[in-house]
């Protein structure tokens, strides 16, 4: 069997892998690392999920270790990302390796004030993990310089042309000496990489692990066909069940409503978008992550470079754009080997849409008309029993996260709900999954206000306590955490997450690391 020393990685390293329990390279891995160890240049592909982080932080740290100390404003390496989070990620993931090896590291980003940045840059930082925007503002203040690069890395890089960064990012490369290594990673390779590869790279090591088109093996797809009033309903109903679910919308303002209306239904919700701060980014994160929110309802921002384990289900409650950022958004679930469920919902004017775009990205899925929640396919997507925050619990994640709100919803006691009268649309289930029947709030007549757009969030399983399910409700099989039905935590109002709550109590340890690093 092959292993990371096989692979040419120093021990040391290799045994902070093992710590990590990161034993087996994945194939993106066992691929690149014999020639990036070597110094080579490297053009990898390799979907979402694939290992990619590893397959590039391995050989920079091994390859700096030994070497000069950094000196002042000038690093010795640049990993260039897109996104916040995605350095941030990629940031945790170097930590330890670095740390081994006894080298410095630091984020470079937009959102927050550039002072400590500074700082760091100006005592000599090894490694830089940045944003090209920010990175760019800098070098131009005169407070860093690439004239030391040693080594570069571009991860991510179809999602760099995608939101225009191509510009900016050639500026950066074209200040780094030409005779250092350059890795550039991508799930797809474009024209727009191509000419990216031909003016930095020289004589690339070219791997492609497997195919972005090609359909996970463990992820199931499906199509709901649901009415324009029932898409809500359908929506509180999967994401109130156990288990990590991401919802996707296509704008920022339809993440937002979302989110707020899952939080109105009992569904503790955060949101992720572009509107947001970089502090309100990180909490609503932080949320999610430690389980205080269950769903996270975000736009194509977190479809890439947000990895988060154990999400058993994708939600596209707006169909995507393209067949591209289908496949990236659901690439948050099935990650690893493990097995996921990705739902799109379908109203009628979307059904050439959807046809077309799963056509596309070489989907085949099952397609099923949605009458009404009652509905058991409901109970097979999404199996466990489904259980309702109450307001003080929606309330004590608007104290952490800026975007739950409890508005005024009623609930008391957050149980599980079981039999008929309390569902969102109203109307009993028949699928098994029993509902707890004390403390719900009346809700006869009341169906929920409609999504404007749908958003998409990570059930956490961490941070709550298990809930037991009701008699007579099934376990379906769920390949979601085991004991992960939602149970809040109370706390005063702060929709604005000024105030921060107590965490949730909880009789369980907290779900393994979010992130991934290996998985990536």
């Amino acid at each position: 069997m092959t292993s990371f020393t096989t692979l040419g990685v120093p021990a040391r390293l290799a045994d902070v892998l093992n710590t990590l329990q990161f034993d087996t390279p994945t194939p993106i891995q066992q691929a690149t690392l014999p020639d990036s160890l070597a110094g080579r240049d490297i053009l990898g592909r390799g979907r979402t999920g694939s290992g990619k982080t590893l397959a590039f932080l391995l050989p920079l740290v091994a390859r700096l270790t030994g070497g000069k100390r950094a000196r002042s404003g000038a690093p010795r390496a640049l990993i260039l990302a897109p996104t916040r989070e995605l350095v941030a990620q990629i940031d945790e993931a170097l930590r330890p390796l670095a740390q081994a090896a006894k080298l410095s590291s630091r984020t470079v980003f937009g959102g927050v004030g550039q002072g400590p940045q500074v700082a760091a840059l100006k005592r000599g930082t090894d490694i830089i993990v940045a944003c090209p925007g920010r990175l760019e503002d800098l070098i131009e203040q005169g407070h860093c310089t690439l004239a030391d690069i040693e080594i570069t890395v571009l991860d991510e890089a179809d999602h760099m042309a995608d939101l225009g960064f191509l510009p900016s990012v050639r500026r950066l490369l074209g200040r780094t000496p030409s005779g250092g290594q350059r890795m550039l990673f991508s799930a797809t390779l474009d024209k727009a990489i191509d000419s990216l590869v031909k003016q930095f790279l020289t004589d690339p090591r070219v791997h492609q692990a497997d195919s972005v088109q090609a359909p996970v093996s463990t992820m199931s797809h499906h199509v709901l066909q649901v009415a324009r009033e029932s898409r809500l309903p359908v929506l509180v109903d999967l994401t109130s069940a156990p288990g990590r679910t991401v919802v996707f919308t296509r704008t920022k303002y339809g993440a937002k409503s979302l989110a707020k209306q899952l939080n109105r239904n009992g569904v503790p919700a955060v949101e992720l978008h572009g509107n947001l701060s970089q502090n309100a980014r990180t909490r609503n994160l932080d949320a999610f992550h430690t389980g205080r929110a269950t769903a996270l309802v975000a736009t194509d921002i977190a479809a890439r470079g947000i990895h988060v384990d154990d999400v058993a289900l994708v939600i596209h409650a707006d169909p995507p754009v393209d067949h591209k950022a289908y496949l990236h958004r659901s690439g948050r679930t099935a990650r690893a080997g493990n097995s996921g469920t990705v739902v799109t919902l379908s109203m009628a004017d979307q059904a050439q849409e959807v046809r077309q775009l799963t056509r596309a990205a070489g989907i085949k899925p099952t397609i099923t008309k949605i009458n009404s929640t009652d509905d058991p396919v409901l109970g097979q997507l999404a199996p466990g029993t489904r259980v309702i925050a109450d307001q003080a619990e929606i309330a004590a994640l608007a104290a952490v996260a800026p975007t739950a709100q409890a508005n005024g919803a009623s609930r008391s006691g957050g149980r599980s709900r079981s039999g008929g009268n309390s569902r969102p649309a109203g109307g009993s289930r028949s699928d098994g999954r029993a509902r707890g029947q004390g403390g719900r709030r009346q809700q006869d007549n009341r169906r929920p206000a409609r999504a404007e757009a749908d958003g998409g969030q990570p059930n956490g399983s961490g941070g709550r306590r298990r809930r037991r399910r009701s008699a007579g409700s099934s376990g379906n099989g769920s390949n979601r955490p085991e004991g992960s039905g939602r149970q809040r935590s109370s706390s005063s109002d702060g929709r604005d997450g000024r105030s921060r709550s107590a965490s949730p109590t909880s009789s369980r340890p907290h779900s393994a690391a979010a992130f991934s690093a290996g998985r990536r």
